[in-house]
């Protein structure tokens, strides 16, 4: 058996990916989130908890070597109108869990950051990353707690939910069979398949990627209007797509990038799955946990 690793919300998307993968890899991975995790391996422990509670905190990192934190307010538009809680949870809850760490003598701390710490876009999830990086740094000068940031980029896949918006597409596809869009449709995304993205994030635990920034994003860049042709192709052009003027949002169009001097190794592989065979796995998973043929207008 490997080390013992801590997933702090390891029960959302990502997270759950990515303690899956360590478990496959024979990590002994403790769980700690707010919510049970329905699906623990056999050598997955679930601890249920807060990450402002720091008894708790201590407790599960008690002979812990890595910790991965993936705890965040997530959600563009929920930090956006949400800006204490973004604060309490991304930025002082990442504190919290650093310095418990740090007490604990962790060998390795890896934070899910994100691209849009690049950028101007990104409201209050951009603030919350940017000064997270800038504290985990900190740590590290400070008190040598070494790390590893992942800038994740757009992710889809198995196990999403709403908030997700590739997941929440294909599920109007399927229940309405129709796809609505704010903007024109030329807005660029590297997908990235969560799988893939988990994979990765287990590869850095290797000593190169030690107090490095890696960047985690898809291979082949890709307008929004073609990739939501292709869903509709998939799904035999049955699908109606709209177009809407675009709301007030906080994501980018094109690129999250501006000038930075911050850099960052992007971490690609040869072996990876492909955007098309990722969104007819996400419309299988969707179609067999929703009664399609029950709801009026549904794609068959």
């Amino acid at each position: 058996m490997k080390e013992r690793v801590v997933v702090f919300g390891g029960s959302g998307f990502l997270g759950s990916h990515v303690a899956d993968e360590l478990a496959k890899r024979d990590y002994q991975v403790i769980i700690y989130d707010l919510r049970e995790y329905p699906r623990l391996k056999k050598n997955q422990v679930m601890v249920t908890g807060d990450i402002n509670d720091d008894v708790k905190l201590k407790e599960a990192l008690k002979d812990a070597d890595i910790i991965y934190n993936f705890s965040a307010v997530a959600d563009i538009e929920e930090a956006a109108v949400n800006p204490v809680e973004t604060v309490k949870v991304n930025i002082l809850g990442n504190t919290k869990i650093m310095n418990a760490a740090k007490d604990c003598k962790i060998k390795r701390y890896i934070f899910a950051s994100s691209i849009y710490v690049y950028g101007k876009s990104g409201s209050f999830y951009r603030a919350s990353k940017f000064a997270s990086e800038l504290l985990i740094e900190s740590f590290h000068e400070v008190y040598n707690l070494n790390y590893t940031i992942l800038r994740y980029g757009s992710l889809y896949g198995k196990y999403a939910d709403e908030h997700n918006w590739i997941y929440k597409i294909l599920k109007d596809a399927l229940t309405l069979g129709k796809i609505v869009r704010y903007g024109d449709g030329e807005e660029i995304r590297e997908y990235v398949h969560v799988e893939d993205a988990a994979r990765y994030s287990v590869d850095i635990l290797s000593e190169e990627y030690k107090n490095q920034c890696v960047v985690l994003t898809g291979h082949h860049p890709i307008k929004i209007k073609d990739l939501l042709l292709m869903i509709k192709e998939i799904l035999g052009n049955k699908v109606e797509i709209e177009y809407l003027p675009t709301r007030q949002t906080y994501h980018y169009e094109i690129t999250p990038y501006s000038f930075t001097p911050k850099t960052a190794r992007k971490l690609t592989s040869n072996y990876y799955i492909d955007l098309g065979q990722g969104i007819l796995d996400c419309l299988d998973y969707i179609h067999k946990n929703l009664k399609t043929d029950k709801i009026e207008g549904a794609v068959e």
